[in-house]
């Protein structure tokens, strides 16, 4: 203890207790080192014991601090958590010769050659939708099934009986989700549309109490595998669907992506996001709009996985349509109510002068190539104003509303006052009511 000053320690509540003149509290940081799979605690103001080789040491960053006041004693633990998902885009990822749902999750070759000693177990979650179309092929290809359907509680809770009859490693035997299906658990995904290959990266939900994505996690899947001919099987309407999400990237943050979609969207649709040259052409509409879209959805949710921040560029779209989807379901798909929700904050960004008329009339008539609705009547001005109060509710008080600058700019606004809004709704009523007829 530091000379000059007098402590004494007593027992409070069970725990020890010390006190400075003055009734000041004290703290202590510690680190945590392993010494011979022993974790010890080590004031980090100490000199790590000489006794402890060097090479049989191991220093968390994790940090610990101990807080003594006089009610008692408090403990403060840091602990970082790291997670390492692969995105891999593939072809033929169903042909027995593939390898990619067997070992692409693996980084490690020395972890692929143990695998391959023993036999290696998949279980796989598809909806009966996609089964029709592809079950053959993934029972031919080496898999066990099991067919769900729903985005509910009660389906998590079958499918978490299911892998627990089943049997599988919990660090070596992944789960396979095929499609739109969200089994909670360790996992790797080949997503089935455009719309799951935006949203694989980060949070896995189910709707609960009429509200959209209320239970979930923030858990990414150990890898997910990209293979666009998956596409081909699926309805035009669905790629429209998904391209509400590329779309919203795009007005985000790359200008580049937007004039892509503003040109060959329609092509597109057209050819379901096929490329003629497998993966290799740059020049790849396509290709180009996948990767562009995939690198820029990385971008922003990597360094913010558990939403520690909450001034987040990809909720663009995502403030009014929760709202809206739940009300309407099923008439709007996810991607559609997105993009209802982006075409009344683009008049928001024209009303406070952050869009010139240009800019607005070129992103709307963008929407309406990708064939996405722009107005919905259900999308009411009391609507509006609910989801906004829903908004502050869970985002600390502040609006924190994603609004787009520019073409492929966007800053996080929080001062849109309730007249813009009015003005907005008006003038966005007025111009896109006879466009969604």
């Amino acid at each position: 203890m530091p000379a000059g000053e007098l402590y004494t320690v007593t027992t409070v509540r069970g725990a020890t207790k010390t006190e400075t003149p003055g009734g000041r509290s004290k703290q202590k940081e510690y680190l945590l080192i392993q010494v011979k799979n022993t974790w010890n605690c080590v004031e980090s103001r100490q000199e790590i014991p000489t006794t402890w080789k060097e090479d049989q040491v191991i220093v968390s960053q994790a940090k610990m601090w101990e807080t003594v006041t006089e009610s008692g004693v408090s403990w403060t633990v840091k602990t970082p958590i790291s997670f390492c998902y692969k995105v891999t885009e593939t072809q033929n990822l169903l042909d027995p010769n593939n390898m990619t749902l067997l070992y692409g999750h693996v980084s490690d070759p020395q972890e692929v050659e143990v695998y391959q000693k023993k036999i290696q177990k998949r279980f796989v979650v598809m909806d009966t939708n996609v089964e029709k179309i592809y079950g053959s092929k993934v029972r031919k290809s080496w898999l066990s099934r099991q067919q769900k359907k729903n985005k509910s509680m009660e389906l998590v809770l079958t499918i978490l009986e299911e892998i627990h009859k089943f049997g599988i490693d919990r660090r070596t035997e992944p789960v396979i989700a095929i499609g739109g299906v969200e089994p909670h658990t360790s996992e790797f995904r080949q997503p089935f549309c455009l719309m799951w290959m935006q949203v694989w990266v980060q949070k896995n939900g189910v709707n609960f109490c009429n509200c959209k994505n209320k239970l979930g996690s923030y858990t990414p899947p150990a890898a997910t595998f990209l293979d666009r001919s998956f596409i081909r099987t699926i309805p035009r309407r669905q790629i429209s669907n998904g391209l509400g999400e590329i779309l919203k990237m795009a007005l985000m943050k790359h200008k580049g992506l937007f004039e892509l979609l503003e040109s060959h969207g329609k092509y597109l649709l057209d050819t379901k996001f096929q490329s003629r040259n497998g993966l290799a052409s740059h020049g790849d509409a396509a290709l180009t709009a996948t990767r562009l879209a995939i690198q820029t959805m990385l971008e922003e949710l990597a360094p913010n996985l558990w939403e520690d921040d909450l001034e987040r560029l990809v909720d663009y779209g995502h403030v009014i349509s929760p709202e809206l989807e739940m009300k309407v379901l099923p008439a709007l798909m996810h991607g559609e109510a997105v993009n209802i929700d982006m075409a009344f904050m683009t008049y928001v960004s024209s009303e406070s002068g952050l869009l010139t008329a240009e800019e607005k009339t070129r992103t709307v008539e963008c929407m309406r190539t990708l064939e996405l609705p722009v107005w919905h009547k259900d999308c009411t001005l009391h609507l509006i104003k609910t989801a906004l109060g829903e908004r502050l509710k869970h985002s600390g008080g502040k609006l924190r509303l994603p609004l787009p600058t520019g073409l492929g700019t966007a800053e996080i606004f929080n001062d849109v006052d309730e007249e813009t809004m009015k003005r907005a709704f008006e003038k966005w009523t007025e111009d896109c009511q006879t466009l969604s007829t």
